[in-house]
């Protein structure tokens, strides 16, 4: 089994960590596009063409499966990858829908999504979980987030600040999406925030809960291969990736 992982940026690599927990694939093709990061503040035909881009990267490598990282891909771009796609091209948005429903036992829960402006503005988790009969969703673009993690900012008074500022006159949600791959590197902090009580949504564990829904794993590799492409500076994403991956 040979995959591709395609992010805007690094975040992506919090997805490819679950993957290797899991042990899922022999072969993960990692590509990050780097050079036009970030995606949450584009528009829609602008994601879609960059889309498009990832999806003929991936054609050279005869790959299994295509999992999209980025959640604004995932929110505005996914029939159009898979209109140029002859492997299978599964995202974030639905897989995140999917483990929400699964963790929460009650419709009236409160939920509350976090991601990119254009993640939000699609209303893509929204209308998902609405069409699951849940009732109660607030969705809050917390962009900010993205470069504190670029920066490698987990914790402290910069990002307590940022936690702050977004999140001081919301109730307490029952759970969170954390709807950016970025994310999950400050979910000690957002747990803090709101309480052991608040589940959170991680990309990389419901694309793994997703994934083993839909197709069969007969073997499993302890070992996966893993390459690493960049459209600029892949030197920087690789030492990324051994500080995250702990590889």
């Amino acid at each position: 089994m040979k995959v591709g992982v395609f992010d805007s940026g690094i975040g992506g690599l919090s997805v490819v960590r679950s993957l290797l927990e899991h042990e899922l694939f022999e072969e993960i093709i990692y590509f990050g596009d780097t050079a036009r990061v970030p995606y949450g503040i584009k528009d829609k035909t602008t994601i879609i063409r960059y889309a498009i881009e990832a999806v003929e990267f991936f054609k050279k490598f005869d790959i299994d499966l295509i999992i999209v990282a980025c959640n604004s891909v995932s929110a505005h771009a996914l029939d159009e990858m898979r209109e140029h796609s002859s492997s299978p091209v599964i995202g974030v948005v639905e897989s995140g829908i999917l483990a929400t429903a699964n963790a929460l036992k009650s419709k009236a829960s409160n939920i509350l999504v976090l991601g990119t402006k254009a993640t939000i503005n699609s209303k893509a988790y929204e209308i998902g979980l609405r069409e699951k009969e849940f009732k109660n969703i607030e969705s809050k673009a917390t962009g900010l987030f993205v470069p504190l993690v670029e920066e490698e900012v987990y914790e402290g008074d910069l990002l307590d600040a940022t936690l702050k500022h977004y999140f001081k006159d919301l109730n307490k949600p029952d759970a969170i999406i954390l709807g950016c791959t970025h994310f999950p590197l400050i979910s000690k902090a957002i747990k803090n925030y709101f309480g052991s009580e608040t589940i959170l949504i991680h990309s990389g564990d419901a694309i793994v809960e997703y994934l083993e829904c839909e197709f069969k794993f007969p073997k499993r590799y302890k070992k996966a291969k893993l390459r690493f492409f960049s459209s600029e500076n892949t030197d920087a994403l690789k030492n990324t990736a051994k500080k995250w991956l702990l590889i």
